[in-house]
């Protein structure tokens, strides 16, 4: 990979899985869905990725986050996805990171902020995930990182030009 002025890079094994959430994200947006893409994986092995399908479906809980973990927990066969990472296009919305404790995912990498998705309409809560595991005093103990945040707000603003995008 190369950076903006022309400098090569190699790109770590988590930036690889974020940009794997960037592309579900936008093979969404392809598909006139909003642009959260997420995938979740164990070790080195992805286990599945899923873009929002909230219009798609008209199911206001179709968020990434959530389809991500659906399709996890079939294909582990389990309810609990201890030892995986989920990376998100967008910070997780209290729904998602509330889905992503119970289903005791260990790790957290993000782009996009709340406050950036509320910036371009979203009906977000300003509830930081720092807060939330604050708050919820939760003794499920999930790390959170962000990651790539410049190629995500990109992709958020990508969207944003869109003159059939919709939110919710």
């Amino acid at each position: 990979m190369r950076t903006s002025d022309g400098r090569s890079y190699t790109e770590s094994s988590e930036e690889k899985f974020m940009r794997l959430a960037i592309e579900k994200a936008m093979e969404g947006v392809k598909k006139g869905q909003t642009p959260f893409g997420a995938c979740i994986v164990k070790g080195k092995r992805v286990i599945s990725c899923a873009h929002n399908a909230v219009w798609q479906t008209t199911d206001i809980t179709a968020h990434a986050e959530i389809a991500a973990i659906r399709q996890a927990c079939k294909k582990l066969n389990s309810v609990w996805l201890k030892g995986c990472v989920i990376y998100s296009t967008c910070e997780p919305c209290p729904m998602c990171f509330s889905a992503i404790h119970w289903a005791r995912i260990s790790k957290i990498y993000y782009g996009a902020g709340i406050e950036d998705a509320k910036k371009l309409g979203f009906n977000e809560l300003s509830i930081p995930n720092r807060e939330l595991k604050k708050l919820g005093k939760s003794p499920v103990k999930i790390q959170v990182g962000r990651l790539l945040k410049a190629d995500n707000v990109e992709l958020f603003k990508r969207w944003s030009s869109l003159s059939t995008k919709k939110t919710y």
